[in-house]
């Protein structure tokens, strides 16, 4: 089936209703601050949902991301150093 250019026919949705469909559904009635409420409560829904861990694993963690640091801020160092070097001896 073909339509003509600019046709006002309303497309049929996916259901097979050739009803338009609505904008906004149920938000779309609600003021601004009931939208922010509702955004809050899904915050702090999501959170309770959240796996904490304990606070042996946190230290643990935070010492292997410490330790980690400072291995990487020993290897700049020591290739900061080398091409220092390197730039001395090239020119001099």
């Amino acid at each position: 089936m073909t339509e003509a250019v600019g046709s006002t026919a309303t497309p049929e949705r996916p259901d097979g209703d050739t009803k338009p469909a609505r904008k906004g559904g149920k938000r779309a009635k609600k003021g601004p601050l009931a939208r922010l409420g509702l955004f809050y409560r899904q915050i702090i829904a999501e959170l309770r949902k959240v796996v904490w861990p304990t606070r042996r694993q946190l230290s643990t963690y935070t010492t292997v991301v410490i330790v980690f640091v400072v291995i990487v801020i020993g290897l700049v160092t020591v290739i900061d150093l080398g091409m220092t070097e390197a730039m001395k001896w090239v020119f001099g």
